[in-house]
């Protein structure tokens, strides 16, 4: 049996300001309208033995994750299972957490199909045909990894340097070493001796085997992995398709790559080249590749003006982005933030996301629409004293119960039906309508009806932040 195991966990920092860490690289949707998330999902759905589909991925985006896979398969496939962790912890954690999970339910020689969830893979029949030798090799008691074909002297990848042909299989190859980013010289070295291919970051092997080799070489990592799996054993879930992987057992995990904690040390890599569209999507100037250029190598996704421009790439939402005499700019525009910069500097864009989580601005962290199990909610405005949201509510769906200690809020139904408790009340509230909550109120609201409720939330009081909530009862876990 194959299990495919979508690692979702990059917070993709040179992508802000679309991707945050609220709102991460794995859920940013590309031009034809999919997310990274939902293509690959699609794509371990697609493979001819997959069973369980098993997600490792920070608590806070479970419910967005769950909306991402709905969107990608039919709506009666059920084989979407999670592993939830409280925080990050790199790639050997969670392969190894994942590799419990898959040993215990499905037998020690299941197959795990190690992919990440922000990767673009162009070629999909090619990239099926190179999962079924993978898993070829893996039943044969290798550790798989993908390799690809380089297109070019890439230094913003990690390389595999492929040894001597595996007797009786028709691409595999031994793996003589791993080798770091390298700069422009070496790897155009590599790229002329032609047994050199981009690591992808994506895996094959028995569950047994790599647990196994786990304990050989990463054994603080082998017994925090079976101390948190047996923690999480003890304690029933609610869902036994969403696990949860206790903080205090998963903080004293080592943060470290299954690359370094493993597959670099290993005898038994092997390694499947492939030539199959990868991207990795690691920078602006990536996503601009993706775009159709016009008679100046200009490209846009939105609503864009280029005027005497040449190689320049605008993205925009909102609003019209003109470029005027422009060359080589990449230009990402948001309903809250812009970034302007050279495509020479795209990997530089990490850095503005350091300056502004040292400065404790909150645009590295979450957009103006931030996601929410019950729906979404938009900042309008704000000042001293005062914030105005644009909530949504699905259909069904409702906020928790809950109070704040310093603000007091005015809910205006815009359209929809409204369930509200206030206080000590219940009441409906239809559009046009509304209710004053004072701060210290029990309150709770709920969509009843078939259609998306919104509303308007008036925030008033001395501090308006999203932590002055005490929550007495959730839908999703939360209290």
């Amino acid at each position: 049996m194959l299990i495919p195991v979508i690692l979702s966990g990059g917070a993709g920092t040179r992508l802000w300001p679309v991707s945050r860490e609220g709102h991460p690289k794995p859920f940013m949707k590309l031009a034809d309208g999919e997310s990274l998330l939902q293509k690959t999902y699609a794509r371990a759905a697609r493979l001819a033995d997959a069973g369980e589909i098993l997600t490792v991925t920070n608590r806070e985006y479970y419910f967005l994750t769950r909306d991402e896979f709905a969107l990608a398969v039919p709506k009666n496939d059920r084989r979407a299972h999670f592993l939830l962790e409280p925080f990050g912890r790199n790639t050997a954690p969670a392969v190894a957490l994942a590799a419990l999970h898959v040993a215990e339910h499905f037998g020690r020689d299941a197959l795990m199909l190690v992919l990440a969830a922000d990767h673009l893979i162009a070629d999909a029949a090619a990239f099926d045909e190179a999962a079924g030798r993978a898993a070829e090799l893996a039943g044969a008691d290798h550790l798989v990894t993908f390799g690809v074909v380089p297109t070019g002297p890439e230094t913003g990848y990690g390389y595999i340097e492929a040894g001597q042909p595996i007797a009786g299989h028709p691409t595999g190859r031994e793996v003589a070493r791993f080798v770091e980013k390298p700069s422009l010289e070496k790897a155009r070295e590599f790229l002329a001796a032609g047994r050199f291919l981009w690591n992808s970051g994506m895996f094959c092997f028995k569950a047994g085997l790599i647990l196994d080799e786990m304990k050989t070489f990463a054994p603080a990592i082998h017994a925090q992995a079976l101390a948190c799996w047996t923690a999480m054993r003890a304690a029933p879930p609610r869902d036994p398709s969403q696990l949860e992987i206790p903080a205090a057992d998963f903080e004293a995990m080592p943060g470290i790559s299954i690359d370094y904690a493993v597959m670099e040390k290993s005898a038994r890599v092997a390694v499947i080249p492939g030539d199959f569209g990868w991207n990795d999507i690691g920078s602006w100037d990536a996503v601009r590749g993706l775009a159709t250029p016009d008679a100046d190598n200009n490209r846009c996704v939105g609503d864009a003006i280029f005027v005497g421009s040449r190689n320049t790439y605008a993205q925009s939402s909102d609003r019209v982005v003109a470029a005027v005499g422009t060359d080589n700019l990449l230009i990402i525009d948001t309903p809250d933030a812009l970034l302007v910069a050279h495509a020479d500097h795209a990997q530089d864009v990490k850095q503005v996301v350091s300056r502004l989580k040292a400065d404790g601005h909150e645009a590295y962290r979450l957009h103006r629409t931030v996601a929410r199990p019950w729906g979404t909610y938009t900042i309008l405005g704000e000042g001293t004293r005062y914030k105005i949201k644009r909530i949504e509510v699905k259909p069904g769906a409702s906020l928790s119960l809950q109070m704040h200690h310093h603000r007091s809020e005015h809910w205006i139904v815009v359209t929809g039906m409204a369930k509200v408790v206030n206080g000590d009340r219940e009441m409906f509230i239809g559009t046009n309508e509304s209710t004053y909550i004072p701060a210290g109120h029990r309150h709770r609201l709920e969509n009843p009806g078939l259609l998306t409720l919104v509303m308007i939330e008036v925030q008033s009081g001395e501090y308006l932040g999203e932590d002055d909530i005490v929550r007495f009862q959730d839908h999703y876990g939360r209290v």
